[in-house]
C-alpha cells in the first residue's frame, strides 16, 4: 500500500511533463531530490504501519507534532522563523496530545502521555512528523532549483522507485501475489495523492514552509471523525478535542 500510494500517482502526475517547463537541473537539484526521496521512502512505510497497527483518530493527530519540529528544523535548513505565537502553538499542541488519552489519568498525572508513548501507531507516526520536518525543507530547496510541479512529479518518482525493491523483496519472502481487489481504490488513492502533493509544493513555493505544514495538518481532525464514522473507533468524546487543540496549535504557528 506504501508503493501504490505513490505508483497510482504517476498516472495523474506523469502528463504534466508534456504541458510544464522542463528547467536546467543543477547538483542542488539532485542531492536534494536523493534526500527527499529517501526520507519520504521510510516515512510512507512508517506511515502505513502506524495506521495498520493503531486506530486513525489515535495515530494520525501526532502528525500535528510536524509544525513544532519544524520551528527548529527551518531555521536550520532554510533560515525561515516563524513569530512568537508559535510558543503558544506548542503549548496547544502539547496539551491536545494529552486530552488524545485523558481516560488514562486516573493512573497518574502523566498517564496519557505514557499512554501515547507505549501505543505503536503514535509513536511510529510521531517519527513520521519528526522525519517530515526535515524532507519538507529539502523539498523547497529541491523546487527552488527546478519548479513546483516539476519537483512534484520527480519527488514522486523517486519515492516510487526507491520503494519498489522493498516491495519485490516483502513479496518473495511472503509469497504474496499483491493486490487483488479492483483497481479503481488504487487510482482514487493516487489521484488524491498527486493531487495532495502538487498542492503542496505549490503551496511552499509561496509561503514559509512551517505555514504550510501547519495548515496541511488540519486534516487530523477530519481523520478523527472518519476513524469514529467508517471504523467506529472508540473514545471521540476525548480524541475529537484533543485533535481540534493540536491544529489550532499548528495553525498558531503557521501564522506565527
Amino acid at each position: 500500500m506504501a508503493w501504490a500510494w505513490r505508483f497510482f500517482a504517476l498516472p495523474f502526475l506523469l502528463p504534466l511533463l508534456l504541458v510544464i517547463d522542463i528547467p536546467r537541473l543543477d547538483s542542488e537539484f539532485w542531492w536534494a531530490l536523493g534526500i527527499s526521496g529517501g526520507l519520504n521512502v521510510l516515512t510512507a512505510v512508517l506511515y502505513i504501519k502506524a495506521i495498520q497497527q493503531s486506530d486513525l483518530s489515535l495515530t494520525v493527530p501526532m502528525i500535528t507534532f510536524t509544525p513544532l519540529f519544524l520551528l527548529f528544523t527551518s531555521p536550520l535548513i532554510l533560515h525561515e522563523r516563524p513569530g512568537f505565537s508559535a510558543v503558544f502553538g506548542i503549548l496547544l499542541i502539547v496539551s491536545g496530545s494529552y486530552l488524545l488519552n485523558l481516560h488514562q489519568k486516573e493512573r497518574g498525572f502523566l498517564e496519557p502521555f505514557r499512554a501515547l508513548v507505549r501505543e505503536p501507531g503514535p509513536r511510529l507516526m510521531l517519527l513520521v512528523a519528526l522525519i517530515w520536518s526535515v524532507s519538507a525543507n529539502v523539498d523547497k530547496i529541491g523546487l527552488q532549483h527546478s519548479s513546483p510541479w516539476f519537483w512534484a512529479v520527480a519527488v514522486n518518482l523517486a519515492i516510487t522507485l526507491g520503494l519498489l525493491p522493498l516491495v519485490v523483496v516483502h513479496l518473495g519472502r511472503h509469497g504474496k501475489k499483491g493486490w487483488n481487489g479492483p483497481i479503481a481504490p488504487l487510482l482514487g488513492l493516487g489521484l488524491c495523492g498527486g493531487l495532495t502533493t502538487l498542492c503542496q509544493m505549490s503551496a511552499i513555493s509561496l509561503a514559509l514552509v512551517p505555514n504550510v505544514i501547519a495548515i496541511k495538518r488540519t486534516s487530523a481532525v477530519m481523520t478523527v471523525l472518519w476513524g469514529h464514522f467508517l471504523f467506529g473507533e472508540k473514545g471521540i468524546n476525548n480524541r475529537l478535542p484533543g485533535a481540534c487543540i493540536m491544529v489550532a496549535g499548528t495553525v498558531l504557528i503557521g501564522l506565527g
